[in-house]
């Protein structure tokens, strides 16, 4: 009888302390979120001091629910994957050093894992991967189209030479005086209102999968900038709405001609801006009736940072043997080519 697979997730790359624990590779036993929206919120961002401050008071008690949670101890445990990078080096340190704390004292195997691969393999707890396949990753600070031949291969075939599509959303937000985060409020405003105003769309070199979104970011400004001098009113929720479908039209062509060229079985949809309501419908819209492609999107606890996706991208490393030493450490630049063909 095989015994079963226990993997533990630790992510705290930004402003979630999360701890999670995979059953087999795609089962959630337990996953726990200590999210810091409310201490961020006043400065309008992720303040990355008040983050790593916020996780060293918090991954203790996280670690301990999670397995209580899951009703196992660190006895149980096959491996422990940790996020060690990108993201914000102060906020990475306290996740990697709790779990090379604990695979120390507990003698358990430990797995470095990087935090866009994590959100990959969040659809993995959806459904079953299906090789070769194309994730479209959007959140805070990436945008990317990946390319997967086979699990833990990695090829980015487009990403953003500029702004991420959530940093766009953001900074779009604070110029409407809307809360932070951001892209939540945009979304929300986008659908109470009509697409009337004509924004750019940054579709680059011809055959680019590449994004750019500082252009788009620049022209919403300069157009509540210019109608402010001239004394006029712009809706707030049509400029969301223009802004959005800007964003979403690009992604998707972009998207659907890489889907076309690479001839994939799956797409899957990644990252925080993975909860955007606006790019889920335009994505349903564009493959839901396409037989020969499978779109896979996570459920909005899937899309933010959390780790039971972290877990199980840890369990895929687990099963190739890729385990990291006790010199493991914070990488917030780590490719995610990092894996390749190990």
């Amino acid at each position: 009888m095989n015994k079963d697979q226990w993997i533990m997730g630790i992510e705290t790359s930004c402003d979630e302390t999360a701890v999670a624990i995979i059953k087999n590779g795609r089962e959630i036993s337990a996953n726990i979120v200590a999210s810091q929206i409310e201490s961020h919120k006043r400065f309008g961002g992720v303040v990355p001091e008040i983050a790593s401050r916020h996780h060293v008071e918090q991954i203790t008690i996280v670690l301990e629910e999670a397995l209580y949670k899951a009703g196992i101890t660190y006895s149980d445990l096959s491996a422990i994957a940790v996020t060690e990078g990108p993201g914000l080096v102060g906020a990475l340190l306290i996740g990697v050093n709790a779990a090379k704390a604990v695979a120390f004292a507990h003698g358990i195997p430990l797995v470095g894992v990087h935090h866009i691969a994590g959100h990959i393999y969040a659809n993995r707890l959806v459904e079953e991967m299906e090789f070769p396949l194309l994730s479209l990753v959007v959140s805070g600070g990436h945008t990317e189209l990946v390319y997967m031949k086979e699990h833990g291969h990695f090829q980015v075939i487009g990403e953003t030479r500029d702004d991420a599509a959530g940093e766009a959303y953001d900074k779009v937000a604070r110029t409407l005086n809307l809360p932070y985060p951001g892209g939540p409020h945009i979304d929300r405003l986008a659908h109470e209102g009509n697409p009337t105003i004509q924004l750019p769309r940054a579709w680059l070199e011809e055959g680019s999968y590449d994004f750019s979104f500082s252009g788009l970011k620049s022209a919403v400004i300069n157009t509540v900038h210019n109608a402010e001098q001239r004394g006029e009113t712009i809706v707030p929720e049509d400029l969301a709405a223009s802004f959005q479908e800007s964003v979403i039209d690009v992604l998707v062509t972009k998207t659907e001609r890489a889907v076309e060229e690479y001839q994939v079985k799956q797409l899957l949809l990644a990252g925080g801006v993975a909860a955007n309501k606006g790019l889920r419908a335009s994505l349903e819209k564009r493959f839901g009736d396409k037989a020969e492609i499978k779109l896979i999107i996570p459920p909005l606890t899937l899309c933010t940072d959390n780790a039971a996706m972290i877990g199980a991208a840890g369990s895929v490393l687990f099963e190739k043997g890729q385990f990291a030493g006790l010199d493991l450490n914070a990488n917030p630049g780590l490719d995610i080519t990092i894996h390749n063909d190990k």
